[in-house]
């Protein structure tokens, strides 16, 4: 039998998504206590806001924005130069089997959150939720009678 998968691929399982938030806490307590010793990095404020991992458990891919958005590229270059000793000090704090190799991505949610808010305030999409909106609320009222 052939397995489902839904549109993103196979779902995650709960060790993964556990997994994942455990490096995902433990990364932000680390950058945001300035644990790692680069003066770029502790001069930076940046938010992790999702750990996927492999299902092997092998990769993780660390996303994060740092505040206001603005150095992303210095962002990423910092992270991936103290990549090791990101690992060592989530080596100290997570008990795993196998320490994931880390990738840094920049975390494109805020702006797809920016662009669907932009999009859902102009006016003609305003005008065509009002138009769904009224076409439910009068066939609500014509089935009830």
């Amino acid at each position: 039998m052939a397995r489902s998968k839904n549109q993103n691929g196979p779902s995650k399982s709960q060790r993964q998504l556990r997994v994942g938030e455990l490096i995902r806490r433990t990364l932000s307590t680390v950058l945001a206590r300035g644990e790692v010793h680069d003066p770029v990095l502790n001069a930076m404020s940046i938010t992790v806001g999702e750990v996927r991992t492999s299902s092997d458990l092998k990769i993780a891919t660390v996303y994060v924005m740092p505040l206001g958005g603005a150095g992303k590229e210095e962002a990423i270059e910092a992270l991936k130069r103290n990549k090791f000793e990101l690992r060592r000090l989530l080596g100290k704090d997570l008990t795993l089997k196998y320490l994931p190799d880390l990738r840094f991505v920049i975390d494109q949610t805020f702006d797809q959150m920016d662009a669907t808010r932009e999009m859902l305030s102009r006016a003609e999409v305003r005008r065509d939720v009002e138009l769904v909106r009224d076409e439910d609320e009068t066939g609500d009222e014509e089935g009830s009678a």
